[in-house]
């Protein structure tokens, strides 16, 4: 009873911390765990939607990233979104090494493909993304490396759901359609991508007639194909 009674006061006193006290200890919990968190109580759910939450994550976990970069700076939740995304994409693990500018062309590239519309060409948003790299001071080579590995990381985030599966397949036809050159010809890594999700995690959603012809449309680009590719 003893115990009961000291766990049941010291759930009390957690719940009496100030909202400022709190966003010092949820910043020092893993990012990944902070979805699971925000359900635990309406209070902690509330503080993940304010910006002081998110001004203080920014100083304590990217502290050399506390002033905006080269890119106008946008809300503190997205600057941090941004960033996060840029570590896992380029394997950093020091704050330092991370560029923002990947995050956010990240962020920029998922939102344009998940419009409930026709989103733009894709010849357009990887022009798009490779400019503003370029505009960013990087080399032409470092700028279609960058845009080759966030286009591999937005397809690989895609949920396997109807809109995906004709995404992809309108990715997969269009291709390079125009002769670019480089560095605004679409990565082969990416575009290997495309069809490989299509024919591993979407197959069971083409008819007859869609499979064998986005097949023939892979063998036109690719020799030899997988032979987990074929076997409709």
């Amino acid at each position: 009873m003893a115990m009961e009674k000291k766990i049941s006061t010291e759930i009390i006193d957690i719940e009496k911390l100030p909202d400022h006290v709190v966003i010092e200890i949820l910043i020092r919990t893993r990012v990944n765990d902070w979805t699971h968190i925000s359900c635990v109580k309406k209070q902690w759910a509330s503080l993940f939607q304010t910006e002081c939450f998110w001004q203080a994550a920014l100083s304590h976990i990217y502290p050399s990233q506390a002033c905006p970069g080269p890119i106008p700076p946008p809300l503190a939740k997205r600057r941090f979104m941004a960033l996060h995304i840029s570590q896992q994409i380029l394997g950093c693990d020091n704050d330092i090494q991370v560029d923002e500018i990947v995050g956010q062309s990240y962020l920029f590239l998922k939102e344009q493909l998940q419009l409930s519309n026709m989103s733009p060409h894709s010849g357009i948003l990887h022009g798009t993304i490779i400019d503003q790299f370029l505009t960013c001071g990087k080399s032409r080579d470092v700028a279609h490396e960058l845009s080759s590995m966030v286009w591999l990381a937005v397809i690989d985030s895609l949920e396997e759901n109807h809109h995906t599966f004709c995404l992809l397949k309108r990715l997969a036809h269009e291709g390079d359609q125009v002769f670019l050159p480089h560095p605004y010809a679409t990565s082969v890594k990416v575009q290997w991508r495309v069809f490989e999700k299509l024919f591993t995690d979407f197959r069971d959603c083409f008819n007859h007639i869609e499979y064998y012809d986005m097949l023939a449309c892979a063998k036109s680009r690719f020799q030899p194909i997988p032979s987990t590719w074929l076997g409709y």
